[in-house]
């Protein structure tokens, strides 16, 4: 297994649409690894495959507190929708950054697992947002997409001042 880079708002990269996954096999097993790990690693509960630059449909997902309860997606949609909620999101692709998103409070989503066999999962809480977030980067929407012009604009400077530190 690697750790992946991550790309860092606002990267137009983000902002590719991610294709479908036509055959489940080792390579898409193997980067679900690789994903897997970065996220643990970053720390953080979801990552999409477009964040780490490779436009296909799959997700990872850890939203148990003791973080052993790894979901993977394969080409997720949302089903059916119910409720709202509005809580603070942030990103490993935005680093440092939390903001109050408006989200559905219960998903039923419809995926492939690593096995190419076909799921439905009913999330709620912090599953279901995280899964909405994953499924956002898939369609190629970043979180503060959802934020004011305002806000986004402030976002871009303080990304662009973080990459000027760091590099």
């Amino acid at each position: 297994m690697a750790l992946l880079p991550i790309l860092r708002y606002p990267d137009p990269r983000l902002y590719k649409k991610a294709a479908p996954i036509e055959r489940v096999d080792e390579a898409v097993r193997r980067l679900a690894a690789d994903m897997a790990e970065t996220m643990y690693a970053a720390p953080g509960i979801g990552l999409a495959a477009t964040q780490v630059d490779v436009h296909i449909q799959l997700v990872v997902i850890d939203a148990s507190e003791d973080r052993s309860h790894l979901l993977t997606l394969i080409n997720p949609r949302i089903l059916s929708a119910e409720g709202e909620q509005l809580g603070e999101e942030g990103c490993l692709s935005v680093p440092g950054i939390f903001d109050k998103v408006p989200r559905f409070a219960k998903v039923r989503v419809e995926a492939l697992d690593t096995n190419g066999c076909r799921i439905e999962l009913d999330a709620e809480s912090m599953l279901a947002v995280c899964i909405q977030h994953e499924i956002d980067h898939l369609q190629g929407k970043v979180f503060v997409d959802y934020l004011s012009r305002l806000k986004q604009t402030r976002i871009r400077l303080k990304m662009a001042k973080q990459a000027r530190v760091t590099a």
